[in-house]
């Protein structure tokens, strides 16, 4: 689990076609926290296991994160077009004892939206369009993550949504680096989700139920 509360920021080494799919290597410069093989980070907002830590250094790279990406990962996210020297967003999963400081991130990507405008006048904002199913999750003033960024949701349409953009979320993430045209990875509020899932269920089975009194009736 994480907040959405980006802690570092990393620069991909190289990614490397594998069997599993492909290998990426991270160098999260001078970050504070030291994830071990088994460790959950989020990576521009999707959950990967670290597997070496310090891959790199026997490969002549430096110290560097080792993930591995299957196919999945690479065909829901955004993960599978970052080449060498891009950089990104950096979370460690939380423990007890950490600073709520966003709002719950799962670390799975729900789908990849499209940055359909920039606007600077005054605040800078995004303009989102997201995949349509997932416009049933995303509430005005409710919560989203960009690329694993805690972001509240400032307006609503009928196929798209803003953000904005404070000057620490530009410094601190690649957000600010976003143009018209770019791809972010989006996941929707679990709460949101998990209550409209219900819904959906009760609806379902209200249904059924109806359908069935129909049929014996007849």
């Amino acid at each position: 689990m994480f907040s959405g509360i980006v802690q570092q920021l990393g620069t991909v080494i190289a990614a490397d076609s594998a069997r599993c799919g492909r290998v990426l290597l991270v160098d999260p410069g001078r970050w504070d926290r030291h994830p071990a093989p088994g460790e959950s980070v989020a990576v521009n907002g999707c959950c990967l296991t670290v597997t070496d830590p310090a891959a790199g250094e026997t490969a002549g790279r430096g110290k560097c994160l080792r993930f591995d990406l299957i196919r999945q990962t690479l065909e829901a996210t955004t993960l599978g077009e970052l080449g060498a020297a891009d950089v990104v967003n950096l979370e460690a999963a939380m423990t007890p004892t950490d600073l709520f400081g966003g709002h719950l991130v799962q670390g799975h990507v729900d789908g990849v939206g499209l940055v359909r405008r920039v606007e600077d006048a005054g605040e800078r904002r995004l303009i989102i369009e997201p995949p349509l199913a997932l416009m049933e999750y995303i509430v005005e003033r409710g919560s989203i993550a960009l690329d694993g960024v805690s972001l509240t949701v400032a307006a609503l349409g009928a196929s798209e949504f803003d953000v904005a953009l404070i000057p620490t979320t530009i410094q601190r993430t690649t957000l600010g680096g976003l143009r018209a045209g770019s791809r972010v990875n989006l996941e929707t509020d679990y709460l949101v989700k998990a209550v409209v899932t219900w819904l959906r269920r009760q609806e379902d089975l209200g249904a059924k139920r109806s359908g069935f009194g129909a049929g014996g009736l007849g």
